[in-house]
This record gives structure tokens, C-alpha cells and sequence, in this order.
């Protein structure tokens, strides 16, 4: 597999389950798509301060918009994709290991027929990496690889913003090892990579997000 020449989608809706989730999984790729003028919104559910506060501020290094779900629901996510109508979606993989990472995702997929069939959007949904790359199910897939090389040093600003986690000591690493190895993958510097998920039994032929 090798890294092809990013093509950003119009718009890109990513569903996370904690406030520093997007900047983890997807902050190089959602500077990207920023960087080319998407609309990208993080969707997470409300936490208290000073997690809120972080949310705000790490969004803001992506140059993403934030949206706060009161609650982390079907109907929470129906609303707010029924709103955007983004071109894609990211969101955790269906079997994280992480129980909140799994609910947001299946309250993505519960909320997806019914505004497809609807509204046509998304056109393409992806999972994205999580702890070390390990699901329940084993290793995550390398399917859709992104380079994020150009947008590394603002994945890791927007990670910096989240002061309340343990990010120099923990997730800041494990991010680095993630992007070398999904950029060793592809032979770039650093990576993020997605998984598509089906929608109403089709896959996406894009070979980019």
C-alpha cells in the first residue's frame, strides 16, 4: 500500500467519544482537510471543564468547528448529521477496546440508514486507529493511509491542548509511534489510517477520504 496525493472531501464530520479523541486518531488528517477549506466538525459529548475549554482550543489548532452532544445517543448523532450533512464521517472502530469508544460507535451506525436514505450524506464513513492500533478483534486494517507529514506539528499542538491529560507521558508517545509506523506503511514520515465502514451495503471506491 502506498500514500496517494490527498484529496480532501467538501465537508467531514468526526464522532469521538472524549474531547482529545479527534486530535488522536485524526488531528493530521483533519488539518488537511481544513488546510484545502473542508468544513470539519468534531462532534464529542459535553464533559466539564476544564475538558470543555481543552475541546474548544484543540478544534481550533485543526481549524475544525466544535459541536458538544448532551448526549452520546442515536438521536444526538441523527440530529447533528442531519444538520451538517457531511460528505464523510469518521468515528472509533466498532470494536474499540475503549466501552465509550464503542458506544459512539454504534450510535454512529444506529443513526446512519435513516439519514442516507434521507439526505444522501455521508457518501463515506471510516473507523479510525486506536490504542496501539488493537481492537478486540486484533490488529486494525491498513486500508486508507494519510499522509499527515505537513500536518504534524499541528496534531501535535492540538494534542498539547488537552493540558488535563496524561499526553506528554502517554498518548503523545503512542501518537508518535502510531504516525511513524502508518507512515513507515506507506514511505512517508507520518500517517493516520482509516477503515471504511459500509453504508447500506456499499463500500467507498475513493482511495482518499
Amino acid at each position: 500500500m502506498t500514500a496517494t496525493a490527498f484529496i480532501p472531501p467538501a465537508s467531514v464530520l468526526t464522532v469521538m467519544a472524549h474531547p482529545d479523541d479527534a486530535e488522536l486518531w485524526a488531528g493530521g488528517t483533519l488539518a488537511l482537510c481544513a488546510a484545502a477549506g473542508a468544513d470539519v466538525t468534531i462532534a464529542v459529548p459535553l464533559h466539564p471543564e476544564p475538558r470543555a475549554s481543552e475541546a474548544v482550543a484543540g478544534a481550533a489548532v485543526l481549524g475544525a468547528g466544535l459541536h458538544e452532544i448532551n448526549e452520546p445517543t442515536a438521536a444526538a448523532v441523527r440530529e447533528r448529521l442531519l444538520d451538517t450533512r457531511p460528505e464523510v464521517v469518521l468515528t472509533h472502530p466498532l470494536r474499540d477496546v475503549h466501552p465509550d469508544h464503542r458506544r459512539i460507535a454504534e450510535a454512529v451506525l444506529e443513526a446512519l440508514p435513516e439519514v442516507v436514505i434521507a439526505t444522501g450524506c455521508p457518501r463515506r464513513v471510516y473507523t479510525t486507529d486506536t490504542y496501539n492500533s488493537l481492537t478486540l478483534d486484533g490488529p486494525v486494517h491498513a486500508h486508507t493511509t494519510v499522509d499527515i507529514t505537513s500536518t504534524w506539528a499541528s496534531k501535535q499542538r492540538a494534542l498539547a491542548a488537552h493540558a488535563s491529560q496524561p499526553i506528554a507521558e502517554h498518548f503523545g508517545p503512542m501518537a508518535e509511534t502510531l504516525g511513524r509506523l502508518w507512515g513507515a506503511r506507506v514511505g512517508v514520515a507520518f500517517a493516520e489510517n482509516f477503515v471504511p465502514l459500509p453504508i447500506l451495503g456499499r463500500l467507498p471506491t475513493a482511495v482518499t477520504l
